[in-house]
């Protein structure tokens, strides 16, 4: 992969995904620079993730806090008192309505006053939990929204767009990153070891099991 000459930001989660666009993004941008967001969720242990993935890859990091979604919204990511559900034909209880759009407008106003337009984020269209700010229509309209916003050309990079989960584990072996992912975190319930039953846990482990490698986390027996 040939290296932009130019800087990046990139929403880091902390977990399997986002940091695999960072190892992603490290061979495609001369210099990025970590945005992770605190949103009040249950699982907030992925802080923990994201501050040692990007201390061993001396990569920039800026923490951001906000409230809104506890203060407007109800779900299984920020209320322990709701159960995680997947029920047929309607969104999940873990989704956070409005999430990655807040996202990704923090870490556009961020990028602008870097004086950088290229932002990374780790969705996904193709395994993913049914999640509608997940899906290439929607990154594609925000794109060109803030870019209207802010009268910068920003463009929002999506490599796992449409890979499925066992094609993102093999893009991270490519990229000679595979074991930084021991640091990630992905259960919903925040535990570590993970709980290996939740929804994040379970497309996780089918993803390392269709790719034939071993998840380098461990789950409760």
């Amino acid at each position: 992969m040939k290296k932009n000459s130019t800087s990046a930001v990139i929403l880091l989660s902390g977990g399997q995904d986002s940091t695999t666009c960072l190892a992603w993004a490290m061979q495609k941008f001369s210099k990025v620079f970590a945005l992770t967001i605190h949103y009040g969720q249950l699982h907030k242990i992925e802080l923990d993730s994201a501050k040692k993935i990007t201390k061993i890859n001396k990569i920039p990091l800026k923490i951001y806090e906000t409230d809104i979604f506890k203060k407007f919204t109800k779900n299984a990511l920020l209320n322990k008192e709701i159960a995680i559900k997947v029920p047929k034909n309607k969104l999940p209880s873990t989704f956070v309505p409005g999430r990655n759009h807040i996202f990704l407008s923090i870490a556009a106003i961020y990028a602008k006053q870097l004086g950088i337009s290229d932002i990374i984020t780790g969705v996904c269209q193709t395994d993913y939990s049914g999640y509608p700010d997940c899906r290439d229509e929607f990154i594609k309209s925000l794109e060109k929204t803030l870019s209207l916003a802010m009268e910068t050309k920003f463009q929002i990079h999506t490599p796992l767009m449409w890979l499925t989960k066992a094609e993102t584990v093999k893009l991270m072996q490519q990229l000679g990153k595979i074991d930084l992912l021991k640091y990630t975190h992905t259960c919903y319930k925040g535990l570590r070891p993970a709980c290996g039953k939740c929804p994040a846990c379970k497309l996780r482990l089918k993803g390392f099991k269709e790719a034939g490698i071993k998840d380098p986390i461990k789950y409760v027996q």
